[in-house]
This record gives structure tokens, C-alpha cells and sequence, in this order.
């Protein structure tokens, strides 16, 4: 049953409606009261063109057209959400600059090419990316920054992190953002200080190391823990997803909030008010 066009409700575009994340979002963005579909996008040759992205869904017909071209649609938009590939993510955020539209992205994996692209677009828009859009887990890197200024070097740090056998980048976007949270806290440079699994001989732990672990198998929505290891104690913590739609209802709230923002880059810590 299509729901009737609130006027004031922020038009959301989907990329991916198709897909179980894109399905999640389209929901996701029916079932908030301050958002209206409006358009809905997959990659060309899907078998889904044409196909109501409602029924799609599995939440009855809106009356939305799943359409291959992101520019055919882009006017009818007030906010992509894009939670698809980098190579992709990163040419819809030039459609988008070029025509003002704002962006929330839930892409992983970027290159540092794709960050630059990025960084560029946030001058022209305004633009949410995040590695999790959880309440929950943006909660967590707060408490993560707490412990991590509390234990400075004096506690060796693990982050262990699960997904579903289907994910294809590790470690995940959410490890990424973790142990960036712990870094940042003890003044560190990430990139200096992360290792990323063990094998043979590697010799002591190095002190103020961030190791980081992948696991991959079933149907894990999402585990991530963060273990910080003292002489004499152990706090860990931990966050755990059952269901995507968390991360789906997250991404359309953020879409509301950044409608309202001035260009540049924000995370989900913004649009919950964690950075004041």
C-alpha cells in the first residue's frame, strides 16, 4: 500500500534497492514519519529495472520505479544513501556534488584515492559517512576513547571483529573506526601502530600496538570487541549486532539530520550529538 507524500518529508534516493542492505534502507525510509521515498537505483543489466522497489522490499507497492541511472533521478532527491561498492560509491559522490544533493554513505573499504574524492565532494555538499550507523556502536567509541586516555600505553589493545561469510573487505569499517577511536585518544598515528594479524616468528608484542583481527563465517550480522589488557586486568568492550536494520534506521536518521547541515563531512557521532 503506498503511503501518502508528506511535503515536508526529506526525499530519500537508495542506492542498491535491490539488495539486502538496499531492501533494509527502503524499509527503513518507509517507516520513518520525516522521509519519503523517492528514488530508487541498482546497477545496470539487474534483472530488478522496472520493478516497484517496495514490492522489492517485501512492504507492499510505492510506486517507485528501480531505474539503473542515478542522474536520470538525481533532481527528485534530497539525500542518497549509498551503502554499495567504493568504485561506485565514489562516482555517485561526484553526481552528487556536481548537483547539490547530500549524501549518507555506508560504503567500506574505500582507497586512499576514494578518500580524496571524498574529502573533495564534502566541499561542495554536505555528506555522513560512517563505518556503522548503530546507535549502540557509536556509543561504544566513546567509551572506547574514555578507556583508551584512562589506560594510555599501559594496556595492550585487541579488537576482534565477526561478520557473515558474504563480506568481502576486512577488517570491517567498524574495526577501522575503533581502533582510529583508540589511537586518536592515545595521541597515535593508526597506521604506524595497527597490526593486522599474526603468523610465525614476529616476536614480542611491541608496546602501544592496536592488533586487529578478522573473523568471517554463517550469518554474524556484526561482532566487534575491544580488549584492553593491563598487568592484573582485562576490560573488554563489546558490541554486538542481531539485526541489520539497526544499522538501516541509523542511516535514515542520519539522513534527516544532514539535510540540514552546511556542506563539509560528518560521522555518526555528529548526528547523535556524541561531538558536542
Amino acid at each position: 500500500m503506498t503511503q501518502p507524500v508528506n511535503e515536508q518529508a526529506v526525499k530519500i534516493g537508495v542506492i542498491g534497492a535491490g539488495g539486502r542492505m538496499g531492501r533494509m534502507l527502503v524499509e527503513a525510509v518507509q517507516n520513518n514519519p520525516h522521509t519519503t521515498l523517492s528514488a530508487a537505483i541498482e546497477r545496470q543489466a539487474s534483472s530488478l529495472i522496472g520493478a516497484d522497489a517496495g514490492e522489492v522490499a517485501a512492504i507492499g507497492c510505492l510506486e517507485v520505479s528501480i531505474v539503473d541511472d542515478l542522474t536520470a533521478v538525481i533532481d527528485d532527491i534530497d539525500v542518497l544513501i549509498d551503502f554499495s561498492l567504493p568504485d561506485a560509491t565514489e562516482q555517485n559522490m561526484q553526481i552528487c556534488a556536481e548537483h547539490q544533493v547530500a549524501m549518507v554513505i555506508g560504503t567500506t573499504g574505500f582507497s586512499e584515492h576514494q578518500e580524496q574524492v571524498l574529502a573533495k565532494a564534502s566541499d561542495d555538499i554536505a555528506i555522513v559517512y560512517a563505518g556503522n550507523y548503530s546507535t549502540g556502536v557509536n556509543v561504544s567509541l566513546k567509551l572506547l576513547e574514555m578507556a583508551a586516555k584512562a589506560f594510555g600505553k599501559d594496556a595492550d589493545v585487541e579488537i576482534i571483529e565477526a561478520h557473515h561469510k558474504h563480506k568481502i573487505d576486512a577488517p570491517s569499517g567498524t574495526a577501522y573506526m575503533m581502533a582510529e577511536a583508540v589511537a586518536q585518544a592515545r595521541g597515535q598515528n593508526l597506521k604506524e601502530v595497527a597490526v593486522y594479524g599474526r603468523e610465525g616468528q614476529m616476536g614480542e608484542r611491541k608496546e602501544g600496538t592496536i592488533g586487529i583481527h578478522a573473523v568471517r563465517g554463517g550469518e554474524i550480522v556484526g561482532d566487534h570487541t575491544v580488549m584492553f589488557i593491563a598487568d592484573g586486568e582485562v576490560v573488554e568492550i563489546t558490541h554486538r549486532a542481531r539485526a541489520r536494520m539497526t544499522f538501516a534506521a541509523g542511516a535514515v536518521r542520519a539522513a534527516t539530520w544532514v539535510i540540514n547541515q552546511e556542506k563539509g563531512q560528518y560521522n555518526m557521532q555528529d548526528v547523535l550529538g556524541l561531538n558536542e
